[in-house]
Parts: C-alpha cells; sequence; structure tokens
C-alpha cells in the first residue's frame, strides 16, 4: 500500500463499537499486521469549542439551522485538520482503525441533512475512509447496553429511546445509501469481529 488503509467503525451510541475495535485489533496483530488505533475526537485540536456549541444547541429548545449548520462545518474543519495532520503521519504499511468518523449523534443533525454533511467533508478534502463500517444493533438492545455502562449514553444531543431510535434507522439508511459495510452486532463479538476482518481483507 502506497499510504495507511483507512477504516472507520460508527454507529449509534451503545452499539459495541470500541469493543468491536479492541477486537479487530488483537485479531489483525496476530496475523503482523500494523494496527493504528485513532479516536476521531481525541485527535480533534478544535473539540471544545466545537463541544460549546454542540450544549448551546442542545440546551435550546427552538431549532436554529444556522447554528446546526456551524457545529457540522467545525467538525467538517476538524476532520480536515485530522486528514493533514494525523492520518498523513501514519506509516504507509499500517491499518488506521478510526473510533468513529461521522458521530451518528452529531453527523445526522435534526435539521442539516446527511448529503450536506458529507458535501461539507468533500469540499474541505476530508479524507474518505477506504472502508466504512457501519455497526448497529436493535435500538432496544444498544439502548439497554448503553444503560448499564457506567457512563450511560453519554450522548450530548440524545436522551430519550425515542431519539435514540430515529438516529438508528437514520443510520442505517445512511448505510444502505452510501454502499458501507454493515455489521449487526448483535450476537457475540467474535462474529461481528469475524464479519469485519473478512471484509477489511477484502480491501487489503
Amino acid at each position: 500500500m502506497s499510504r495507511p488503509l483507512f477504516i472507520s467503525l460508527d454507529g449509534p451510541k451503545g452499539v459495541g463499537k470500541t469493543t468491536l475495535l479492541e477486537a479487530i485489533t488483537k485479531v489483525l496483530r496476530a496475523d503482523n499486521k500494523k494496527v493504528i488505533r485513532l479516536c476521531e475526537k481525541k485527535s480533534d485540536p478544535f473539540r471544545g469549542e466545537t463541544m460549546a456549541l454542540v450544549n448551546r444547541l442542545a440546551r435550546n429548545p427552538a431549532q436554529d439551522l444556522e447554528l446546526e449548520l456551524e457545529v457540522c462545518e467545525r467538525f467538517a474543519d476538524s476532520r480536515a485538520w485530522i486528514s493533514r495532520h494525523v492520518l498523513t503521519k501514519q506509516p504507509a504499511d499500517s491499518i488506521i482503525l478510526m473510533d468513529r468518523w461521522y458521530p451518528s449523534d452529531a453527523a445526522f443533525r435534526r435539521m442539516v441533512p446527511f448529503a450536506k454533511i458529507l458535501q461539507l467533508n468533500i469540499e474541505r478534502n476530508v479524507r474518505m475512509p477506504d472502508l466504512h463500517i457501519g455497526v448497529v444493533t436493535a435500538p432496544d438492545i444498544s439502548w439497554a447496553r448503553a444503560a448499564a455502562r457506567t457512563r450511560g449514553l453519554s450522548s450530548t444531543v440524545i436522551h430519550k429511546l425515542e431519539e435514540h431510535v430515529a438516529c438508528t434507522r437514520e443510520f442505517e439508511r445512511e448505510i444502505a445509501d452510501h454502499g458501507w459495510f454493515l455489521c449487526r452486532n448483535e450476537g457475540t463479538v467474535e462474529d461481528a469481529t469475524m464479519q469485519v476482518i473478512s471484509e477489511i481483507y477484502k480491501v487489503l
């Protein structure tokens, strides 16, 4: 490979992305692959300022299209920065596993459609994943998993089950519309891991 293979795992809260990423990493490294684990929010130097806007938006009962669009633009700007300053610094023979690239509770906003968000990223030359994996479960499963965690759902913009259901359904539509690989993580972690590993080896 002339540059790292860039793989992103996205999905609603509680679907088990982090656990799945850990399992995928273990399998790939056991096969002597060089794996770089990254997290979008931890790589974003502008996260604090953007989240201040997200919090302001979440507290505002009236819908504010201008503010929501600004949030989406800032996230796209951050991904452009990560594309230039983080992704390009990784070894050419590595596999980058990114924990979220289009966060479902930030990307799938209430007013700005995902097609617009994707266009914002394209205009900024954000690197598109070589393999984009959408991880989903039935909403009641991921909601229960999130509720069982110490940190809970840990979402700024989603607080009710019906909001989580709507986010999950929207995410599934976008996976289908954009041809991302769908991983249903409702069984064992081992089963989901092998689904993803099989897909990764198809693009290596």
